[in-house]
């Protein structure tokens, strides 16, 4: 079983509600290698979508990279940010967001859902699937025996919820236990089923 618990929740709280449990922390500031889950880590070549042949240090720095604010436009300079400070943009600083450019050269804004599903998840996917395998088939093989839990800043699993950041930690329990955020994997996960029963 895997579980998402908030990184500022005391410990012993935690193990309290899942003794024994394997606690995981996957945010920037966790001190072993599972810092690779961060969205901040600069694993380095990760493609920016709708982007041929750009690439960027972290995952954050491409989301952050293609926001566009009232006051200012995209920043590539962020996509070689490889040092996990300094990557966030704000309202404070840009002016109200307008949303997210479709690809550096692109024209079309991304209202902030879709930016999710057509940015962030595919980009983080890719980063999970090439850059941390190995980890994630760790996770995949204890968590058939014992229960992990995910530290993350945010635990927000609710892709349409604007008012909150999609918590990272979400998507990795939902890439290990084959559940992709969208109704239409779903719908496809149902259909395969349905498929596989006339086999």
């Amino acid at each position: 079983m895997i579980v998402i618990q908030n990184k500022r929740t005391k410990l012993e709280n935690i193990l309290k509600k899942y003794p024994e449990a394997i606690i995981c922390d996957v945010t920037s500031q966790a001190k072993d290698s599972l810092v690779k889950l961060s969205p901040f880590y600069p694993h380095c070549d990760i493609p920016v979508p709708y982007s041929d042949n750009i690439t960027a240090s972290c995952v954050e720095a491409i989301w952050q990279g293609l926001k566009v604010f009232e006051c200012a436009d995209i920043d590539t300079s962020l996509f070689k940010n490889k040092t996990m400070k300094n990557i966030k943009r704000t309202i404070k600083k840009y002016g109200k967001p307008l949303g997210h450019r479709k690809g550096v050269d692109g024209v079309e804004l991304l209202g902030y859902i879709d930016a999710r599903k057509e940015i962030y998840i595919p980009t983080y996917k890719w980063m999970l699937e090439n850059k941390c395998a190995s980890i994630l088939k760790r996770m995949k093989d204890v968590c058939q025996s014992k229960t992990i839990v995910l530290l993350d800043y945010n635990t927000n699993e609710n892709v349409y919820d604007t008012t909150k950041p999609l918590s990272h930690a979400f998507l990795i329990k939902a890439y290990i236990e084959g559940i992709y955020p969208f109704e239409k994997d779903v719908e496809n996960n149902n259909k395969m089923r349905q498929l596989s029963l006339f086999d």
